[in-house]
């Protein structure tokens, strides 16, 4: 069930959600995704709140860096949550330049006065315990650094549960998107 929250510092106009497949709503209908619940759910509270979905499947953070700046020109949002990274972890890109990516986005947001939500994501353990603990400890660092919300993990209470997957068993289904959208208003409240 999702729950009403003040939206407090955040000015109401235009919320950017720029993410990869977990945030475009992958295999299932678009209108089912956290994303286009977050929207319902904002349009019951606050219709001046415009959420605008820029996700894309497949994304990583070097093409997040690279398409945000034309992004907050064309909508100057008021908030920019930056679901970006997995791809990065999945693929073993390098650490270090994940982490760069990632920070450069949230300068971008607040140079442009916008709030920013940064949400964590995690990979599987087959990818070694030092990877594994490095990358999912990579939002934190970011986020405290730069002082941005966060979300530190989407996927808290999905991962562990398989009926709440796709058949590839790496993207969630439509059951699983509400508890998706509660871990990502957690971070906004």
């Amino acid at each position: 069930m999702l729950f009403m929250f003040q939206v407090g510092a955040v000015k109401a106009s235009t919320w950017l959600v720029v993410g990869d497949s977990l945030s475009s709503a992958y295999g299932i209908a678009e209108e089912a995704g956290w994303v286009a619940l977050l929207r319902k759910h904002m349009a019951s509270i606050d219709p001046d709140v415009q959420v605008v979905n820029a996700s894309i499947s497949g994304d990583t953070t070097f093409g997040g860096v690279e398409r945000l700046p034309t992004l907050i020109d064309q909508y100057a949002p008021s908030l920019v949550i930056i679901e970006l990274g997995g791809n990065d972890g999945l693929r073993g890109f390098n650490l270090k330049k994940t982490e760069e990516n990632l920070r450069q986005m949230v300068r971008l947001v607040s140079k442009s006065d916008a709030k920013v939500v940064l949400v964590g994501m995690q990979i599987p353990p087959n990818y070694g315990p030092f990877y594994s603990r490095r990358f999912a400890g990579l939002y934190k660092e970011v986020a405290d650094s730069e002082n941005a919300a966060l979300v530190p993990f989407l996927l808290e209470g999905v991962a562990e549960d398989q009926s709440l997957f796709l058949e590839d068993g790496i993207h969630p289904n439509e059951k699983a998107q509400p508890i998706i959208l509660r871990n990502v208003l957690n971070a906004l409240k």
